[in-house]
């Protein structure tokens, strides 16, 4: 009987979802007590509507293509999913992981799901989901590399944010090469489309600050909304929550930027992110893969 990934016991997921929500406790009280509430509050209500909304267009845009990442990865091993139905299947692990942080995550739904429908090893679908996720940490961290020449003035810094994207990107490459080759043709494909979603993501930064009035001739901002963003993606807060404000708080003394706009900018996004992942509400009442076996 082949093996199948083990999701774990309920008692875990409750630990697990109660612990999370303590650290994203404790992040948050501790930012809103090192900031000016008022202020960031009439930051917030000075938003431009119009750039937000671009900015949320941005973040879409990012998660397509970020879909689109995905699939490559698919391909290699042989699923053949329809695109639509990718993204759809995207969308609902996006929900997932924000929305139902203590039950199965969005990543671990879609091991299972393809793991069960195209008949793959698991071992296979983990490890295309799992690299899909480095992918997109590699492009955070060659992008950061650039951002570092202009916000650092030690040049023992930037050799070091550049030395260790560089070595990043070589050790998964070598990961790849002699472990995991099903992947070896999808490795630089997916890491020049990751490069072009942080991009994206960059942008949408870019636009959050235009709406709140910020020149966009700060990049210590990008920087640190870059950084955030490599936070976040450890499992310690609820959808990154906490962590990210809390890195904004703390490098925005560094750089000597306002502190309450720092944390209005990491909310933003936040927000922008909540947002987009609620529409993957829909495929939790309709499956995705059916959805798409129905129109053959």
């Amino acid at each position: 009987m082949e093996e199948r990934p083990r999701i774990g016991s309920k008692t875990g997921k409750w630990l697990t979802l109660l612990l999370k929500i303590a650290v994203t406790g404790v992040c948050l009280w501790y930012v809103s007590g090192k900031i000016d509430i008022a202020k960031a509050g009439a930051a917030l209500r000075s938003a431009n509507g119009f750039y937000l909304f671009m900015a949320l267009i941005a973040f879409v845009f990012s998660k397509l293509l970020s879909a689109f990442r995905l699939n490559i990865y698919f391909r290699n091993i042989d699923i053949l999913l329809p695109e639509r139905a990718n993204i759809q299947l995207y969308w609902l692990g996006m929900f997932y992981n924000l929305f139902l942080p203590g039950s199965i995550s969005g990543d671990a739904y879609k091991v299972i799901l393809l793991t069960k429908k195209y008949n793959v090893h698991y071992k296979k679908t983990t490890a295309a989901v799992l690299l899909d996720r480095f992918s997109g940490l590699l492009a955070l961290g060659l992008i950061m590399a650039i951002y570092s020449i202009v916000v650092f003035t030690y040049t023992l810094y930037i050799i070091a944010v550049i030395a260790g994207a560089v070595m990043a990107v070589l050790l998964l490459y070598f990961v790849v090469k002699f472990w995991l080759k099903d992947f070896l043709s999808g490795f630089l494909p997916t890491l020049l489309l990751g490069i072009i979603v942080q991009f994206c993501q960059v942008i949408c930064a870019y636009l959050i600050m235009t709406s709140l009035h910020i020149p966009v001739g700060q990049p210590g901002y990008i920087f640190l909304f870059l950084l955030s963003s490599m936070v976040a993606v450890l499992p310690l807060t609820i959808g990154g929550l906490g962590a990210r404000e809390l890195v904004f708080l703390e490098g925005s003394k560094y750089f000597g930027l306002a502190q309450e706009q720092a944390v209005v900018i990491s909310f933003l996004f936040y927000l922008i992110t909540l947002l987009t992942s609620a529409g993957g509400l829909y495929y939790v009442f309709y499956d995705p893969l059916k959805i798409e076996r129905t129109h053959f």
